[in-house]
C-alpha cells in the first residue's frame, strides 16, 4: 500500500498509482471527502448533474411515480 508523507508545508504527493486510477493530471480538482477516521479522495466531477444521473433508479416500483403524480391533480 503506497504511503505518503505530510510536508512542512501541510502538502502531499498524490502516489503515482493513485494517480493513474483517478485518471488525474496536473491542475485537475480533487475533493476531499472526511468520514470520522478516514479520508476519501475523489476526483471532482466535471458536472455533478451527470455524475449523479441515475442514482434514484429502481427506488420505486414501476408505475408508482406515475400514479402518484396523476393523484394531484
Amino acid at each position: 500500500m503506497p504511503q505518503v508523507t505530510l510536508s512542512s508545508k501541510n502538502q502531499i504527493v498524490i502516489p503515482r498509482e493513485a494517480r493513474e486510477a483517478l485518471r488525474v493530471k496536473p491542475g485537475d480538482k480533487l475533493l476531499v471527502v472526511v468520514r470520522g477516521e478516514s479520508v476519501i479522495v475523489i476526483q471532482k466531477p466535471k458536472s455533478h448533474r451527470v455524475a449523479i444521473r441515475g442514482l434514484g433508479a429502481g427506488q420505486y416500483r414501476d408505475g408508482y411515480l406515475e400514479r402518484e403524480r396523476k393523484s394531484w391533480d
